[in-house]
């Protein structure tokens, strides 16, 4: 994850027939024309067990990028620190559990 929000965040190209390709935890962005003339933008986050639907940006016009960007972000911190906390209580159980 970059350190600041304004930075490039990290990318993977996945082919559309192979989703299962993510790991927990990365982001899966895809896009089509909209009827509109513009994007429509989808965002998913990939679970241990599942994926689930973040946000969905209809016709999105131009340079989506500034749009996309703080969430994806975001979403990138929340889940890091959801893992550390996961992290943490699965120590604190084995501990208490010791």
């Amino acid at each position: 994850m970059p350190p600041h929000s304004a930075q490039p965040i990290d990318a993977v190209w996945i082919s559309d027939q192979d989703p299962d390709q993510l790991r927990p935890g990365s982001l899966l962005l895809s896009w089509e024309p909209s009827v509109g003339g513009g994007m429509d933008v989808t965002a998913r986050l990939s679970l241990t067990s599942t994926e689930v639907l973040l946000v969905s940006w209809p016709n999105l016009p131009g340079d989506w990028t500034p749009v996309v960007h703080p969430t994806v972000f975001e979403v990138i911190g929340l889940h890091g620190a959801l893992s550390v906390a996961t992290d943490a209580l699965r120590l604190a159980n084995h501990l208490a559990s010791s």
